[in-house]
Order: structure tokens, then sequence, then C-alpha cells
């Protein structure tokens, strides 16, 4: 803990590698671990019990989504979600042909599962994407064939926030050819953004708990009904027989918990925090360069800022002398030396990209905290100017 105008500070600010869960969710979490510990596929009175529970929190998911409780599928995250939505898709309709498309932005879960099928024999079209991360949807008409089995577009970026159009990119998808499916990684959109699965034309939509206050090894993925995915996981007959293994039972019910606890307000409180930090990044610090931008084609918790002249990892650990905690980039690749893939795509030079940090914000965050934060900032990024000068 640091002390800033009298108060005892830590400052998490990489709230879209993962969350604190809130304390309504350990404490629904501790209850099911207590009581629900019967199997939920057994006969008797205590598996039964357990099942209700876990209906319940699939009601809830569904609710959030916009689907029928029958569309959720539980999962162990939101790579698993992912995966098991562009090759269970693939894998069940490989019929209708062998190209596939996606863009150069997205989450290494969805690019490395894109690149295993290319070296497979598959066909990938990989989109493009502008100075801010959107793609165009001209290209993305264009690149539609009628071989074209499926099409994954993130619905948020994990490093800028970014907001693909997704119900444009629906219509566009479904008019063009009406057996391409649409699947969307939704894992940093969903919590964050107000939307319905059934205006999009989406077929399969995956999120993950521990992105929204909820506990790490839980996810879900909807499934638009009707649509064939073919499982990966063979055993019993779990979650519609796309998922076999005793179900994560503590794991969904936190999941549920996450999912009831206001979202509405939680985007409102991170929009205001968003843009309290980001005007004050502005008046504050010197020569900066915003990757993205705080308005609503982008996502309330997240701001990518290139601090010119001095590496993001230097800053990241300057910082963390301070009780400050924010990142390079995607968690799952900042411990790698390469530089961003969705920085690169954007067209972003070698020194913004070197020099960029993600900053992401919950609806836990503070305004002092959000100050102290960017008063460390300014002071640290003034004194190694000054050293890298010399």
């Amino acid at each position: 803990m640091f002390k800033f105008g009298g108060l005892n500070m830590e400052v998490y600010l990489d709230n879209a590698a993962t969350t604190r869960p809130r304390d309504e969710v350990v404490e629904a979490m501790a209850w099911a671990l207590s009581n629900l510990y019967a199997n939920p596929s057994s006969l008797h009175k205590k598996g039964l019990e357990v099942e209700k529970e876990i209906r319940e929190s699939r009601k809830i998911v569904a609710k959030a989504l916009g689907c029928s409780e029958k569309e959720v599928v539980f999962t162990s995250g939101g790579t698993e979600s992912n995966s098991l939505a562009i090759n269970g898709v693939i894998g069940a309709n490989r019929r209708l042909g062998n190209h596939i498309i996606t863009t150069k932005t997205e989450h290494k879960s969805v690019l490395n599962s894109f690149n295993e099928l290319s070296s497979k024999g598959f066909d990938v079209t990989y989109l493009d994407v502008d100075s801010l991360g959107f793609i165009s949807l001209v290209q993305l008409k264009e690149s539609i064939r009628p071989e074209t089995i499926l099409v994954s577009i993130m619905h948020a970026n994990n490093e800028t926030g970014t907001i693909q159009p997704i119900n444009e990119i629906g219509e566009i998808i479904k008019s063009v050819n009406k057996n391409t499916f649409f699947h969307v990684d939704g894992i940093q959109g969903f919590g964050k953004i107000k939307f319905n699965v059934k205006q999009s034309n989406i077929d399969t939509y995956s999120l993950s708990g521990h992105k929204i206050h909820g506990p790490k090894g839980i996810g879900a993925l909807y499934i638009r009904g009707g649509v064939k995915v073919q499982p990966f996981l063979l055993g019993g007959s779990q979650e519609n027989n796309l998922r076999a293994g005793t179900e994560n039972v503590p794991g969904i019910i936190g999941l549920g918990k996450a999912v009831s606890l206001k979202q509405e307000e939680q985007i409102e409180k991170m929009k205001e925090l968003k843009t309290y930090m980001f005007d004050l990044l502005k008046s504050s610090i010197e020569n900066i360069h915003f990757n993205n931008d705080n308005n609503d084609r982008f996502t309330p918790h997240i701001i990518n800022v290139s601090l010119r002249g001095v590496r993001s990892e230097i800053m990241l650990h300057s910082l963390e002398q301070d009780g400050i905690y924010v990142s390079s980039g995607s968690a799952c690749t900042s411990r790698k030396k390469d530089f961003s893939h969705v920085l690169k795509a954007m067209g972003l030079k070698n020194d913004l990209i070197d020099s960029a940090i993600r900053i992401s914000i919950s609806s836990t965050n503070t305004k002092e905290e959000i100050e102290y934060a960017v008063d460390r900032m300014k002071t640290h990024l003034y004194d190694l100017r000054k050293i890298i000068k010399r």
C-alpha cells in the first residue's frame, strides 16, 4: 500500500487481464462448495438439487445474452469457448467448404486456431483494420465466398477496446451467404456493451467469468439453436452432449452471481472513470499518443496510450513500485518480447508500439485511484525521459 493525499493506495488497472471476484461471488462459491457437493448427473435428491442450481445460473447467463437457456453451454473459460465454437462448427459442417475468415487483431485463442486450420489445408482470409482497429465492411463483404464456412470477429478488442459493428457484420455475412456461420469472441465485450445475440445474426458467442468479477476456470458459449457443433471433449452427456465431464459447480454458481450483479450500473461507472482518466492524461502529460478513443465505439474500460520515449516494460515496473498495476498489452502475450500484433495491424510505428501501455478500469476503481495513477505516471515519465536523453 502507498499513501496519496493521506490515503493508502493500491491501484489495480489491469482489469482486461482479469478482475478481482466480487465478495458476493466468493460467498456464492463458498456456499456451493459446502452445500452443492453432489454430482449433478446423479438421479437422487442431492444431485437434482445441484442440477437445479446450475439451471438457475444458466438462466441468468441466457437472460443477459438474450437467448434461451438451452443455447448456453458452460466451458472452462474463453479459450475453450472460442476453440469449441471455431473447431466445433467447422468440424460439424466441413462439407460446406474450406474457406474461413477472421481479422488480424483477434485474440491468440482465435488466431492460433485459424493458423492451425490453415496448416490443415483451410483457406484463411485475415481482414485488415484501420488506424483505430476497425475492419472494412467492404473488404468483409468482398471476402465472403460460396465456400466460406465461418467468419470469426471479436466483439471488442482486448488491447484497444475497439468495438466492431457486430450488427452490421452479421447482416452482411447472412446476406452474402446464409450458410456461413458467424462466431463472435465476446470475452472483452460481455458485461461492457449492451447487446442481444438474437439481434446480431450471431451463431456462437463466447464469454469468460474472470473478466466480469467472476471466477477463473469458467466460461460459457452461446450456440444458436439448430447450429451443429462437433464436441472435442468426449465422455459423458453433460452440457447437451457438447462438453463431457462433471460440471464445475462452484464456478458455474460464481459465474451466475457475477452476471446478475447489475451490469448496466457497472458500465456507467466505468464510462465515468474512463472519461475522467482520459481527460486527466490529456491535460497532465505531454507528448503522449492515444491508440484508442473515448466514445461509444470503444469499450468503457480500456485506455491504450503510448508514452513516447519510454518503453512500456520500464513504465510498467516503475508504476508497480508505487502499487499501480497496468499492462503492456494482452496478458497472454505481454511476457513475450514481440511487438503487439494488434497495434502492428493498426499501422503504428515501432516507437509507439514499444511505449504503449494498456490501462483497464473496473467499476470498483475510484477517482482518487485515477488521480494517484496519473500523478505517478507523470512523475516517472518526466524522470525517465530526462535519464534517457542524457
